[in-house]
């Protein structure tokens, strides 16, 4: 069997997004959030299109939005590409989806909490080395509690997860390691296979379940991470041999200024840091100039 790469946009919402996942997108989320505990039971798929109430503001589309026990709305990102601008992007759909439920006139006590569950296959906190972290609102200085927990940001970062087939324990490294490892598959593992919802997303996963046209969709997305990947190594190439021209010319420190500028818009400021030697603090304020 081929299974097709859980990790593309369009294969995850193929099998965690739709009606007939529900099931699965239950054994996920109890995985993921809750340390595989049963607190979610039932849930509804919801359209993952956050339309604007304002005119002018700007639309969103998720991979995969539901409501789930004691009212909670989860909104989930699977996201390939370290791209400009991401980190906001996250609070800007979780700060969207809260906001949203409201009508105008209505009493902010309706407000009911938002979960935003963002995997990635890249690493987005260097300095925790958990795969699963999750972030609230805290008081500055004294790390309280803000008194509610309505909006909090939950990361799978994929890459922390090393975990190889014999060392799968849980349920939440079974579906970890499904994520990371389903499209080098040729068949269920036997380990995986007895949780029922992860066998079902291998089924829902097989390759030969697709339509001509879903396979072509699924072509043109994978072919679409490949290119944007090679440009990112592209541009860090350029960026560090115009360096090494550019340091002989004028040294080395307007060489590293010139590079940052162009690599703006390129690359995340992690990766121009570590490509051109400036800080994280002097990338912030090239970007503002």
């Amino acid at each position: 069997m081929i299974f097709i790469n859980p990790k593309t946009d369009f294969a995850f919402k193929k099998i965690f997004g739709s009606e007939q996942s529900k099931d699965i997108l239950i054994s996920f989320l109890n995985s993921i959030l809750y340390e595989a505990r049963p607190v979610i039971e039932d849930l509804e798929i919801l359209n993952p299109y956050l339309a604007p109430r304002i005119r002018g503001i700007k639309d969103t589309y998720l991979d995969v939005k539901a409501k789930i026990t004691g009212n909670k709305t989860v909104i989930i990102e699977m996201q390939v590409l370290n791209v400009e601008g991401f980190e906001k992007r996250i609070l800007y759909n979780a700060a969207k989806a809260y906001s949203i439920q409201l009508d105008s006139g209505e009493d902010y006590t309706l407000l009911n909490p938002v979960i935003a569950l963002t995997i990635t296959d890249f690493e987005m906190f260097e300095n925790l080395d958990r795969v699963i972290s999750r972030f609230v609102l805290k008081e500055k200085d004294f790390l309280i509690d803000y008194p509610i927990y309505d909006i909090e940001l939950v990361f799978v970062e994929l890459p922390k997860f090393t975990k190889e087939l014999d060392e799968l324990e849980t349920i939440t490294d079974k579906w970890l390691y499904f994520l990371k490892s389903a499209r080098r598959l040729e068949s269920v593992p036997e380990k995986m296979g007895e949780v029922p919802e992860i066998r079902k997303a291998f089924e829902v996963a097989n390759q030969a379940n697709l339509s001509r046209e879903e396979l072509e969709d699924l072509e043109r997305r994978e072919i679409y991470i490949h290119d944007q990947r090679n440009a990112i190594k592209r541009a860090v190439r350029e960026g560090r041999e115009q360096g090494i021209r550019e340091g002989k010319e004028q040294g080395s420190r307007e060489s590293q200024l010139e590079i940052a500028k162009r690599l703006l818009g390129v690359l995340d400021e992690e990766m121009i840091s570590q490509t051109t030697g400036l800080s994280l603090e002097e990338i912030e304020r090239l970007k503002q100039e």
